[in-house]
């Protein structure tokens, strides 16, 4: 199995121990993160030497990236590997996938890459390398029944993690936060570079909600402790900010649970903070030349943030490059905090989108990847 981010983990910690119940003697092992290292998966390689994000960063990191690229697969074939899971990180896993199953290695897709939203050519690279598809959201079936590609859907893991009825009172006692304040969560990335270029912007939204907001926290779950020194040095410039805000290891559900809203980054976390049914404002910030690289392509949505796609509309506001200021992000969410109706609306519109992702995906995940590693005896 080989995740290359935060979100990966979280979605292959939950299959691995289902495979583990089910065929508690056979091995797990690839490149890992520390969830799915605690289910039971041996770490060949850690997901932090695949964290890099935007056309730039990318570009510095490829000749290593190749080079861990094919250092995997030759690894891959010598294990004797009875079928390789690639999990989302679809730059990294196609050709790698494309690799391995030409030697003869059943593989898994788990996670379809984006091709609804933009480079929807990807579809035959993805019928080279993916013996079977595993589709997160409902929608994709359409797409991949209509291309002949394999593939099930099996709903997707935070929806059966995270409670239809989420419940603040509690959350907000296991941090030790006061039931009378406003609690904002700050979910800046996982990557360090999502912290260089976005976290600025976060922290100058946060010092302006602070100045209008009282009382107020802020909590700030911390994804990976490396980021955590970066994180207080942005704090830091904001001297009010630090007697009011909260750096947790991990805990971001507790953390999105408790807050009144979310300040978030694009990615996984902004359909975590739809199924905790909060008012969140989306941020996306990243060097230059990738916002450049990224114009050009262009896409098939006009969103970015997995609230908006699900819902086939805007639902929240997102504010991308030049225009995410710290002024422009605090004003947008207190419009949203403001709006008591809106908030309403906002949280049917969400559950919606929760009851629709929910099914056992951790067996339906299990009953894939052990069918085919049982063909392949």
């Amino acid at each position: 199995m080989v995740a290359g981010e935060v979100s990966g983990d979280v979605l292959a910690a939950p299959a691995i121990r289902t495979i583990r119940q089910r065929e508690p003697k056979w091995r797990i092992a690839g490149i890992a993160g520390d969830q799915m290292i605690e289910a039971g998966c041996e770490p060949w390689h850690h997901i932090r030497e695949l964290s890099v994000r935007g056309y730039a960063e990318v570009l510095r990191e490829l000749p290593r990236l190749l080079w861990l690229r094919r250092s995997l697969s030759r690894r891959v074939l010598q294990s004797g590997c009875r079928v390789l899971v690639g999990v989302d990180s679809p730059d990294f896993n196609l050709g790698l996938e494309e690799a391995v199953r030409a030697a003869g290695v059943p593989t898994v897709q788990y996670v379809s890459p984006s091709i609804w939203a933009w480079r929807g050519e990807r579809i035959e690279r993805i019928r080279r390398a993916a013996t079977h598809v595993l589709l997160v959201f409902p929608f994709e079936q359409r797409l991949y029944a209509r291309s002949g590609i394999p593939a099930t859907y099996v709903g997707h893991p935070l929806a059966q993690a995270i409670a239809l009825r989420p419940d603040p009172h509690a959350a907000r006692e296991r941090l030790g936060i006061a039931a009378g304040d406003t609690v904002i969560a700050v979910l800046p990335g996982s990557r360090r570079a999502e912290i260089e270029f976005g976290g600025p912007v976060f922290f100058a939204a946060a010092d302006r909600l602070a100045g209008d907001l009282s009382p107020v926290r802020f909590v700030v779950p911390v994804a990976d402790p490396a980021l955590r020194p970066r994180i207080e040095t942005l704090i830091g410039r904001h001297p009010r900010l630090a007697p009011i805000t909260s750096l947790i290891e991990g805990r971001s559900h507790d953390c999105l649970e408790a807050s009144d809203a979310v300040l978030v980054t694009s990615g996984t976390a902004t359909l975590e903070a739809a199924l905790f049914k909060r008012p969140m404002v989306i941020v996306y910030r990243m060097p230059r030349l990738s916002a450049w690289m990224m114009r050009k392509i262009g896409g098939y949505v006009p969103w970015i943030g997995l609230p908006n796609i699900l819902a086939g509309e805007s639902v929240v506001p997102e504010l991308w490059q030049d225009e995410a200021t710290g002024t422009a992000v605090a004003a947008a969410l207190i419009r949203q905090l403001e709006d008591q109706a809106g908030q309403a609306r906002l949280a049917e519109r969400f559950e919606a989108i929760h009851q629709s992702l929910r099914r056992d995906t951790p067996s339906l995940v299990a009953e894939v990847v052990l069918g085919l590693a049982g063909a392949n005896r």
